[in-house]
């Protein structure tokens, strides 16, 4: 019998589209529908675990709250919609203090999108979902990129791997506003979760092209390598377009296949986040 960790989240995820039992899930966030006003609903959802995702020694709960919200308000930035509402599922040990579960609902709150629903449950260790929704009147998605398109980056990269290397956590950047300015006109869009390589590599799958990334013109958070540049947990967005904006432009789509980094113009290896790995 196959393992996930010889499959992987992407073989997980080609296995259940084959058999027909998910849909549509080529996007960092799903669209319901479209609503009377022309736009369309957009839903996204993320769970958090401890000692997978966080360690409670290396982040306070306020701060957990902060990032339970802002990972998933990152999908909704790279599906170019306006947030509307949290859902939010908190199971903890019965012996968490009451204290620490009001400091990370105050984290949720600072977010600025109110949670109208969710859970409460009790576990072993801390568990995190949060389902966020919103407004989008266009989800470029990540099919749609061109040979021609230039791939820009929203900020820098490396922040959350230097970090990491410091025993702490770096607070995501929530980039809605960027999102929605790029998803007027992208070809493609999403946000930066698992590090560069292993993302630009969902848009080549899906858009059926080559990525060609430039590490030498990816701009660095301070303190950062390019190696932290493939840690991912960096919450920018990656987009194809015909235009910068005004963004760093950090490689261009090619006809092919997959994704080529280069450093110095040479071939680089610059691994990302592998789920079940």
């Amino acid at each position: 019998m196959t393992q996930l960790s010889q499959l992987g989240e992407l073989g997980l995820l080609a296995e259940l589209e084959r058999r027909g039992l998910v849909t549509d899930v080529e996007h960092d966030a799903a669209l319901i529908c479209e609503t009377a006003l022309g736009d369309g609903l957009v839903a996204t959802q993320d769970a958090l675990v401890e000692n997978v995702h966080f360690q409670l020694d290396w982040i306070d709960w306020r701060a957990l709250g902060f990032r339970a919200a802002a990972v998933n308000l990152s999908d909704l930035a790279a599906s170019g919609a306006t947030p509307q509402a949290l859902l939010v599922t908190l199971a903890v040990p019965g012996t968490t203090l009451a204290a620490d579960v009001i400091a990370f609902y105050e984290g949720i709150a600072e977010a600025g999108v109110p949670v109208v629903g969710g859970d409460t449950t009790s576990a072993e260790s801390v568990v995190i979902s949060v389902t966020a929704l919103g407004h989008s009147a266009r989800v470029p998605g990540r099919a749609g990129a061109r040979p021609g398109d230039l791939l820009v980056v929203t900020g820098s990269l490396g922040a959350a791997g230097a970090a990491f290397r410091a025993q702490r956590y770096a607070p995501p950047p929530v980039r809605l506003e960027e999102g929605r300015l790029l998803a007027k006109t992208a070809h493609a869009l999403m946000d930066i979760s698992d590090g560069i390589a292993v993302d630009a590599g969902h848009i080549a799958r899906r858009s059926g092209v080559r990525c060609v990334i430039d590490l030498d013109a990816v701009p660095l958070a301070p303190g950062a390598t390019i190696e932290d540049a493939g840690f991912g947990e960096d919450y920018e967005l990656l987009a194809a377009v015909t235009e910068p904006l005004g963004f760093d432009v950090v490689g261009r789509i090619e006809a092919g296949a997959g994704v080529e980094l280069l450093s110095g113009g040479a071939p680089y290896d610059l691994p990302g986040w592998q789920h079940f790995v």
